[in-house]
């Protein structure tokens, strides 16, 4: 924190005042200073400052990479496994072995995908499907949010039936929806197939040209409507400190410069 020079309490000679007077005009004023927010999945970094008081408003502006990088939470997986059906009567979690990215959302038991902060979400989700049978067949993909079935989340996507022997059918089903969701919450993606001859696959790469391999599933998490400048807030303040609240940090040098008025 950056100190500039002050006026004793019932003022002070002429040099004083115009060293003081001339700071302002050139923008140093004496009520700003530099705050790096607390780690390890924190929500909240306590700002110790001797000029804030109970009714001072503080104002935050990212100053570092890290801080100006996070305009949201995210989170991008993906799976590279077979996923089957036994029967048809029984709803399976989408299932995800792969982390691309990820910051405030997560996946844990192979298929929920948690996030740490609350807010609107966008959720979307690319599954590759097969079909080895000879008749077309259905497929329904819906959310599930802590173990329960989101209203109106459903969707039904056609498999044709397969072109030939050895040569199921293919399809992308591909869907993106919004989710409320609060700190600590999880969805689920769940499909049903008509048939077990449908299942989720991915491919290896492939040459002739060289391709890259297929995931079987791949899902995104993105928050709605972010801004950098708004992630950070003031929840409490008390003489010469406050509680600055925040979404759960795991990024360090996530610094911000602050400006006390009042």
């Amino acid at each position: 924190m950056t100190q500039f020079r002050t006026l004793p309490p019932f003022g002070g000679d002429s040099r004083q005042v115009s060293e003081v007077v001339r700071g302002i005009m050139d923008g140093k004023t004496n009520n700003t200073g530099l705050i790096t927010l607390a780690t390890g999945n924190a929500t909240t970094t306590t700002l110790y400052d001797e000029r804030i008081g109970y009714d001072s408003l503080i104002f935050f502006v990212p100053v570092s990479d890290a801080a100006e990088a996070d305009a949201a939470p995210y989170g991008a997986f993906q799976d590279s496994t077979d996923q089957t059906a036994a029967n048809t009567t029984t709803a399976y979690a989408v299932t995800l072995n792969t982390t691309d990215y990820s910051s405030g959302v997560y996946v844990s038991s192979s298929s929920r995908i948690n996030v740490r902060n609350y807010g609107v979400y966008n959720i979307q989700f690319s599954i590759q499907f097969k079909n080895t049978t000879n008749d077309g067949q259905d497929v329904d993909i819906w959310f599930m949010k802590n173990g329960t079935n989101v209203d109106a989340s459903n969707s039904r996507f056609h498999l044709p039936a397969r072109k030939g022997s050895g040569d199921p059918s293919h399809l992308s089903a591909a869907l993106n929806f919004f989710l409320e969701l609060n700190a600590n919450d999880y969805i689920e993606i769940m499909w049903r197939t008509t048939d077990t001859g449908v299942s989720i696959e991915h491919f290896d790469t492939s040459t002739s040209p060289t391709r890259p391999e297929v995931p079987s599933a791949i899902v995104t998490a993105s928050y709605v409507a972010p801004s950098a400048t708004t992630n950070v807030y003031v929840s409490a303040k008390q003489q010469g400190s406050a509680t600055l609240t925040h979404w759960a940090n795991d990024t360090a040098d996530k610094t911000y410069g602050y400006i006390v008025v009042g």
